[in-house]
């Protein structure tokens, strides 16, 4: 079964900021050597999209970079469909008060869909000792809840470049770029060294979710709002589309004190990237090896045992935000958040083929996508959740999935669509951003 997740510009514009707000990025400016105005880059594109669930939807995304500061990006998207409606804003990127090595990033959506599906349970309501937990690695994906709803988020964050490596002297890398492909001096790669080379940043980052299900008998909603600390130090040649170095990103999250989750959490998770290039070829300005690793724990998750032979989870970190696999993120032949639990493990391997040929670099009525080359990417990933932090659970059981993907280079921004298929069936899926 082919499940269509987000199509088109607008929608993957908001869906990859959430994809990708468990790692911070490296603060830089990208000008194309073939844009006439080197300050700014622009993309505004209608779309529409159908899916079972949503019916035909028809919504308007666009995006500015350079406008007021050359690394800072503006976005919006807004779509409407006969029951789903959405609009989502972020600015990205700010130079706080035109600081040298303070940024601030701020996003946020207010949606409505029908028919949100969530593979979670036993937190309120206890469950028979006997029974997985909905969403455990062992589960059923015919067990989860579904109904009409909203679902809303905000995230802000405050980064530190520091004073190390590429941006000793400054707080900004400065990309340029020719045909796509980096024709400016790498941010890093060379030899691992934060002190000498690739980017460090520190990172801050608050982060607040709600979301409703409508059922006939009622409504059950539920807020959440943490924080997150952490670290990336990205050692690759070009951040934005690595062909060589690495990339490593620690991070601990925590539930706000009196915020309106019913339960104190907290969540350690570690993502370390390496890309291995193969050179070019008589076909390909690239060949890339890329693999990543990401591993995620926490410690408040609690099983509770009652006298009347129920169970149930306590101080858990929530479905969307914690050990979780599955969707564009991780996972992506699987649904969204369908597995989660204490722990997890994942691994990806992909190959990326950046293509010379470009069919439509001379097409005149296209030029506005700015699209510099397609890139074509096979890939596999296997990953699990465990109750448990040790190598019996951990190494063994994995779910697989494996699929192929067409990317491409527009505005200094890769966009990618991917077909992924799993044991529980196929997603395409259409974002903005390499998966890691």
């Amino acid at each position: 079964m082919l499940n269509v997740k987000v199509i088109f510009c607008g929608v993957c514009v908001a869906a990859s900021i959430t994809a990708n707000a468990d790692i911070s990025r490296v603060k830089a400016s990208i000008e194309r050597v073939e844009s006439t105005n080197k300050k700014h880059e622009s993309l505004l594109l209608p779309y529409l999209f159908s899916t079972d669930t949503m019916g035909l939807n028809f919504g308007v995304g666009g995006m500015i970079k350079g406008y007021h500061q050359p690394q800072m990006t503006v976005g919006a998207t807004a779509f409407k469909g006969d029951v789903s409606e959405g609009a989502w804003a972020g600015l990205f990127n700010y130079k706080v008060l035109d600081s040298e090595r303070w940024y601030f990033s701020a996003s946020g959506m207010a949606a409505y869909f029908p028919d949100q599906r969530a593979y979670t349970g036993g937190h309120k309501v206890p469950i028979a000792d006997n029974v997985v937990f909905p969403g455990s690695n062992d589960s059923s994906n015919e067990v989860y809840l579904e109904a009409d709803g909203s679902s809303n988020w905000f995230d802000a964050r405050i980064e530190y470049a520091l004073p190390f490596g590429a941006t000793s002297q400054t707080g900004m890398v400065r990309y340029q770029l020719k045909n796509g492909l980096l024709v400016s001096e790498p941010s890093g790669g060379a030899q691992w060294n934060p002190l000498e080379s690739g980017v460090m940043v520190a990172t801050a980052r608050y982060f607040r979710r709600s979301q409703s299900f409508e059922f006939n008998e009622g409504t059950q909603d539920g807020s959440i709002s943490a924080m997150e600390f952490g670290l990336l130090y990205d050692n690759t040649d070009f951040a934005t589309n690595p062909s060589y170095g690495s990339r490593q990103y620690l991070a601990y999250s925590q539930s706000m004190p009196g915020s309106d989750d019913i339960y104190d959490w907290d969540l350690w998770q570690f993502n370390g990237s390496k890309f291995i290039s193969l050179g070019a070829s008589e076909f390909a300005h690239q060949r890339i090896l890329a693999f990543n690793f990401w591993a995620a724990y926490s410690p408040s998750w609690q099983v509770n045992h009652t006298l009347d032979g129920t169970k149930y989870i306590s101080d858990a970190a929530p479905y969307n935000e914690g050990a979780t696999l599955g969707g564009f993120k991780r996972l992506r032949g699987y649904d969204f958040y369908r597995f989660h639990d204490k722990a997890a493990i994942y691994g990806a391997f992909e190959y990326r083929y950046t293509l010379k040929y470009n069919p439509i670099a001379d097409v005149n009525w296209l030029k506005f996508l700015k699209l510099d080359w397609f890139q074509l990417v096979g890939f596999v990933e296997a990953g699990r959740v465990s109750p448990h932090l040790t190598l019996d659970t951990l190494w063994q059981d994995y779910h697989y999935d494996y699929g192929v993907s067409l990317r491409a280079m527009m505005s200094g921004l890769v966009v990618r669509t991917e077909l992924a298929n799993s044991k529980e069936g196929a997603n395409f899926w259409v974002m903005i951003d390499q998966p890691f």
